[in-house]
């Protein structure tokens, strides 16, 4: 039979002290480690990086607007085709600014690790650094090949052509204004309300700045340049100012032909959550049974404002929507789910556009998180558009309303701080 030593276990307690304090004592490092790195200060300097970013990013969004102005300048010039390299500078820029504007809004959000926050800033910040230096190249090489074919002189004449064009295309402002002040309040369009003054003043600097190139034209070429792209800068405000009206023009006419289907469709909803409500339990027909006076309050509501603001009823309906089908929960079949969801569906579109139109008429010039936004309600938008199930297709339609509606805020509010 085997024997073993005695083992004296005093003298072995000091080393399981030892130990113990070791193991205590590496456990807390590993804490402090973990805390530190997810701590105020690790986060402050998350947040400094992503504000980086975030105006590294504006520079992008701005840049490759500007973007836009050289193709115009250069279109004409080069028979209707702008450079290739420029083209492919604007897929860059649209692809990266893009890809960022979702990244960013993602490493933003409150539970992701700062390490990681400062990892995803440093990435996208390169991916930037390459486009802006795309961008310039591109400008460099068509600043190089106007220079070698063109005159001055040439330019003068295409920009004169593009300013005859748009006072052309964009008619008469002022009375498309009119029209809409007589069909509806200015509520429904106080976004656009000077659209029309902006357009005619932007076309009237931009022919200011086209003067001014003529006279450079054979005596100073650089001046010449630079006031040409004054005024194509002008050209494209005068040309954003007359889109905004048209489309909040459209989108007033649009909500006026709508609104008695979608009052019409919204009772046929209210009345089948009447119907479910009566099989429902003791303890959730209550809860229903209120959810349904309300949704009956905010139509009756909509519908007393229809006719002078038929694009707010139309927002109002699909938000009591929104709340019913909230309420109903789980209470429905998928089948009753599919039909109510195809009949919202082109209501919350249409508030999905409306949102969106307010939302890009204010969001010019604003700081990231409203650009962000704004990228994530046409998104959302396309999105509800490409979607074959009406449910996904009308979750998107909201989630594209919201962001909107958070975008022209976030921009108001910024204005003013000013």
């Amino acid at each position: 039979m085997l024997q073993f030593p005695d083992i004296d276990l005093t003298a072995l307690l000091p080393w399981a002290i030892g130990a113990a304090v070791v193991a205590v004592l590496i456990v807390a490092l590993v804490v402090g480690i973990r805390l530190a790195r997810r701590g105020r200060r690790a986060r402050a300097k998350a947040r400094e990086r992503l504000d980086e970013l975030g105006a590294r990013l504006v520079e992008l969004d701005d840049a490759t607007e500007e973007l836009e102005i050289e193709i115009g300048m250069s279109n004409a010039l080069y028979d209707g085709r702008p450079p290739a390299s420029l083209r492919r500078a604007r897929l860059t820029a649209q692809h990266t600014r893009d890809d960022a504007f979702a990244a960013y809004s993602e490493a933003s959000a409150d539970d992701v690790h700062p390490s990681a926050q400062r990892r995803e800033a440093a990435r996208l910040t390169a991916g930037i650094d390459k486009a802006m230096a795309v961008i310039r190249s591109a400008r460099a090489e068509n600043e190089a090949w106007l220079d070698d074919h063109t005159t001055a002189g040439e330019q003068v004449a295409v920009a004169r052509r593009r300013l005859d064009d748009l006072r052309t295309r964009m008619g008469d402002p002022a009375a498309l204004r009119a029209e809409l002040a007589r069909i509806a309040d200015e509520h429904e369009w106080e976004d656009a309300a000077d659209a029309d003054a902006r357009a005619h003043d932007a076309l009237d600097e931009a022919s200011s700045h086209l003067t001014e190139a003529e006279q450079h034209a054979d005596s100073d070429v650089a001046q010449a340049r630079t006031s040409l792209r004054a005024c194509e800068t002008s050209l494209a405000r005068a040309e954003h100012a007359s889109r905004l009206l048209e489309e909040t023009y459209r989108l007033v006419g649009n909500a006026r032909q709508a609104i008695d289907d979608e009052r019409m469709a919204a009772e046929s909803a209210i009345r089948a959550a009447m119907g479910t409500q009566k099989t429902l339990d003791a303890d959730a027909a209550p809860k229903l049974a209120e959810a349904i006076r309300v949704a009956e309050t905010a139509l009756a509501s909509a519908t007393e404002l229809a006719q002078r603001r038929p694009v707010t009823a139309n927002e109002r309906i699909a938000r009591l929507r929104d709340r019913l089908d909230v309420a109903l929960g789980d209470s429905r079949t998928q089948q009753q789910q599919l039909r109510g969801a195809r009949s919202a569906l082109p209501g919350s579109l249409n508030a999905a556009r409306s949102a969106l139109a307010r939302a890009e008429a204010v969001v010019l010039d604003a700081e990231v998180d409203a650009r962000v936004r704004l990228d994530s309600a046409r998104r959302e938008l396309a999105l509800a558009r490409q979607a074959h199930d009406p449910i996904e297709a009308l979750e998107a339609s909201r989630r594209a309303r919201l962001d909107a509606e958070t975008a022209a805020t976030l921009a108001r509010n910024r204005k003013r701080r000013r």
